[in-house]
């Protein structure tokens, strides 16, 4: 074990890697992509808490934090002769994407390794999900290496298979959740809820309550089939007072194979159900959590954390969920939200919901989900890994 060296000075040098190309002023508007979110607003927070960060993306970030990024000119020449943009290679080619965008999280990584064996980084905090890259070199950085995953560890073979050889390394999980399919023996150093900017999110003064939402990615593991089931259930039941769902969020059609949402949510489309369309202004999002009666989060896979649920809670909105990874974790059943067993509860959970008071949604945002105490709790584990005192111990 790397033996650790007492500081006394708080100036930390921290790397942020954040290897997903996601994370690209030129793709990051067109996609849902909360870790690279969460990373900038962390970069930002800790920059503003008094710590040297240094960001390293693959592609440049609109972020005021130092940011490294790599050489992309091999991937813009492959653009150019397809005449395809970032994202409608993505579609058309995902392999050859993938190995692109791969090549470049390589190069990242080992550009944020050797500024620390250098002397220029105290610690390197591998931020997103293709860690898998940087786990087997670790060993081989002098700095102490700290991983946060944001799928759950059986997401992907890939993952699954290789996560167990380094569970001795520095992990941060973002939900109990998550850990579950992690080994026992995994070496936790905390688990850190996302944070959310509580003003930009915030409740309005009379919300309409008019119709329920759901706002994500549009694919099945999502749930949002039920979401629709659900309030279709809920207006033949209320047949006076019809409800509307809008969903708000990308859907893949044109994607590979993915018939998701020209078999199962198409045809549902029409006055009890409506798609806004992606929405991409902050504001605008706002607006759409805070004005509904409660977000529905139908999850049917083990949501890692779910940060539109923290999201909505900082508008004042209830949030109504299946029973799945970190749901049951982040809402207060009967205080926040419902968090219900199978599909068939969520429409008697949305006829319950108006019994709850959104004053409670904000409090308990501001108690355990905003970005600040997400800042502090990362602050505290770098101090911690660094073997500094910390004042607030």
């Amino acid at each position: 074990m790397r033996k650790m060296t007492r500081r006394t000075d708080t100036r930390l040098r921290i790397g942020l890697v954040v290897p997903h190309l996601f994370i690209h002023r030129e793709i990051m508007p067109q996609v849902i992509f909360s870790p690279g979110r969460l990373a900038l607003r962390l970069a930002e927070g800790m920059t503003a808490a008094g710590v040297d960060v240094t960001l390293f993306t693959p592609g440049p970030a609109d972020t005021t934090v130092r940011n490294i990024t790599v050489d992309l000119g091999y991937f813009e020449r492959e653009l150019a002769t397809r005449g395809d943009s970032y994202i409608e290679l993505l579609k058309k080619h995902p392999l050859v994407f993938v190995s692109l965008a791969r090549q470049a999280q390589a190069e990242l990584i080992a550009k944020a390794y050797a500024m620390a064996n250098a002397g220029g980084l105290d610690l390197v905090h591998i931020y997103t999900n293709e860690e898998d890259l940087a786990l087997p070199f670790a060993a081989l950085c002098r700095a102490p290496v700290v991983f946060t995953h944001h799928d759950p560890f059986s997401f992907m073979v890939r993952y699954k298979h290789v996560f167990p050889k380094y569970a001795h390394l520095n992990w941060i999980s973002v939900s109990l959740a998550q850990r579950r399919d992690m080994p026992l023996d995994t070496n936790w150093l905390a688990n850190i809820y996302h944070g959310v900017d509580g003003r930009a999110f915030r409740p309005v003064d009379q919300p309409t309550g008019d119709y329920f939402a759901y706002l994500g990615r549009v694919v099945e593991t999502k749930g949002v089939h039920l979401a629709i089931a659900a309030v279709k259930e809920y207006n033949r039941a209320h047949p006076g007072a019809p409800m509307k769902l809008k969903i708000a969020g990308k859907h893949y059609a044109g994607h590979g194979k993915d018939l998701y949402w020209q078999n199962r949510i198409m045809p549902e489309l029409g006055s009890e159900i409506e798609y806004v369309g992606f929405i991409r202004v902050e504001e605008q999002k706002r607006q759409f959590l805070a004005n509904a009666r409660a977000l529905i989060m139908p999850s049917t896979f083990d949501e890692p954390f779910g940060l539109v649920m923290a999201e909505a809670l900082a508008c004042g909105t209830p949030v109504v969920g299946l029973n799945s990874g970190s749901i049951p974790e982040v809402v207060r059943d009967g205080e926040t939200g419902f968090v219900v067993k199978n599909a068939g509860g969520l429409t008697v959970a949305l006829r319950e919901v108006e019994t709850l008071d959104r004053k409670l949604c904000r409090a308990d945002f501001e108690k355990r989900f905003t970005l600040e105490r997400m800042v502090t709790e990362h602050h505290r584990v770098y101090k911690k890994v660094l073997g500094i005192a910390d004042a607030q111990a």
